[in-house]
Order: C-alpha cells, then sequence, then structure tokens
C-alpha cells in the first residue's frame, strides 16, 4: 500500500479535521513519500532517537500520536531536536504524520482501548463529541473490584513507573464503575463526576486535581502519560498489520521523559 493511500484510509477513520484548535493534526513533515510503499514505525511521541530508528530499518513514514510541532517554529537549527528532525527528514525520505486528539476520540482510539484493556461493559464517552465520537470511556467493570484489585490491575495491565491514586481511608472499597482517559485527562474531572463513575485512570494529575477529585467522592488514578497511551499505538501497528503493509512495527525507542527512584 502506497503511503497516500494509507493516509487516505486513516483519515476517513479518524479526520484530522476533528482536531481541537490548539491541536495540529496531520503531516508535520512530508518530503515526497506519498507515492512509495509504505514502511511504517509507529510511536507515541516523535523523537531523534525515533528518528534514528527509522532510519536504521529504513522506515519512510513515522507515525505518531503526539504531534512533532504544535506551534510554528520561529527558526530551524541545526543542533536543536526540532531542526535536526526536519533534516533528517528530508536527507532520508521519512514522512512525520500525527493523529492527536482526532485519535482520542475514535473507537480503538486511545480511550477505547483502555476501555477494552480493563473490560469495561456498556461503554459511553466521558464528552460525546458527535457522530459516536467522544473524550474518553466510562463504563462498569465486567465484576466488582476492590479499590487494591483495582490497582494492581493497572500495574499488570499498564505497567506504569509509578501509580499515583487520591486518599482513600478504604482501599477494600468495592469498584463498579470506571472512567477512563488517555494522557493528561485531569481537565475532565467535572465531565467524569457527571458520569457517576467511582474510579477514573488518566495521567498528568496536579496536586489541587486529586484535592478536587476526593472533594467530589471521585477516586483519581494517575497512571503516567506514557503508559495510558502507548497501548493505542500498539493497537494502531495490528490495525496496519491487517491492511497488509510492506512494513509495520511499534517503535521500541519510544520514551517515557520520567524516571523514579525506586
Amino acid at each position: 500500500m502506497k503511503i497516500a493511500d494509507l493516509i487516505t484510509w486513516f483519515e476517513e477513520w479518524a479526520n484530522p479535521a476533528w482536531c481541537e484548535s490548539w491541536d495540529n493534526c496531520g503531516w508535520q513533515i512530508e518530503p515526497g513519500v506519498l507515492q512509495a510503499e509504505a514502511r511504517v514505525l509507529v510511536c507515541l511521541t516523535p523523537t531523534l532517537a525515533v528518528m534514528t530508528e527509522a532510519i536504521a530499518m529504513k522506515a519512510n513514514l513515522i507515525f505518531a500520536h503526539h504531534p512533532l510541532i504544535f506551534n510554528p517554529p520561529k527558526s530551524l537549527r541545526c543542533g536543536e531536536a526540532l531542526g535536526e528532525m526536519v533534516k533528517l527528514a528530508f536527507t532520508h525520505n521519512i514522512g512525520i504524520y500525527s493523529a492527536h486528539t482526532n485519535f482520542d476520540q475514535v473507537n480503538d482510539g486511545t480511550a477505547d482501548v483502555l476501555a477494552q484493556i480493563f473490560n469495561l461493559q456498556a461503554v459511553s464517552a466521558i464528552v460525546p463529541t458527535q457522530l459516536g465520537r467522544g473524550y474518553g470511556r466510562v463504563g462498569m467493570l465486567e465484576a466488582s473490584v476492590t479499590l487494591q484489585e483495582l490497582l494492581m490491575t493497572i500495574q499488570t495491565q499498564l505497567h506504569p513507573p509509578k501509580l499515583i491514586f487520591s486518599p482513600a481511608a478504604n482501599l477494600q472499597q468495592q469498584i463498579d464503575r470506571v472512567a477512563v482517559l488517555g494522557g493528561s485527562g485531569a481537565g475532565f474531572i467535572s465531565a467524569v463526576v457527571k458520569t457517576k463513575a467511582q474510579a477514573y485512570i488518566t495521567a498528568d494529575c496536579k496536586f489541587h486535581q486529586f484535592q478536587e477529585s476526593r472533594d467530589q467522592g471521585l477516586i483519581l488514578i494517575d497512571a503516567g502519560h506514557y503508559a495510558t497511551e502507548r497501548p493505542a499505538c500498539d493497537r494502531l501497528v495490528q490495525k496496519f498489520q491487517a491492511l497488509s503493509l510492506n512494513w509495520v512495527q511499534l517503535s521500541q525507542t519510544d520514551e517515557d521523559f520520567r524516571q523514579f527512584l525506586p
């Protein structure tokens, strides 16, 4: 499949026109690869490490969740990360494409994959957008579990380096209804409360957002940005594999950007 056909297929599923006004979905760098047979490296974040991996693997498309460019750069300079990415992309004919808030909203997108990982039932969007799309997912667990059991399941399924949750007097509290949103989801706390979820799994939560959740009777669980979004990248690889591409692989150099003392 040619890269142009792959992008057409993807955009029929997750149109970049659905992205938020502050976002930058779609082509980040297109060095003239549209008619090439697609060799795709999928990643969460396009970095120099991922670019080096793409060059080594002879990939011609880096398909990323996070945009390479959020704001228009004022300059591009050698020795700086963005300038080096642009230089290498054109030197090695490697395109960079981003699917961000458009990918967050769709079935099999970032939130939907999390809902599937935790086997949520009767799932709906936390904040519906349109045509069956929306941000986040909320649903019922297959069987009631304790908060401690839910935290252990998160550790097993997502492998976060650190798991942070709001104060809870009783780890044996029974949990039936759970909300999920990959990446920075703390801004959706009020919407989650309206869904009657007892626990909310997301990332990038600040001190007072844990207080806000506790005061509203919601258990806020921060499992980390990388851990909550990387599974959707793996799902994207599976979907691309079903298209019988020449070559597609999940990046092995994607980074969490954080380290924690044991």
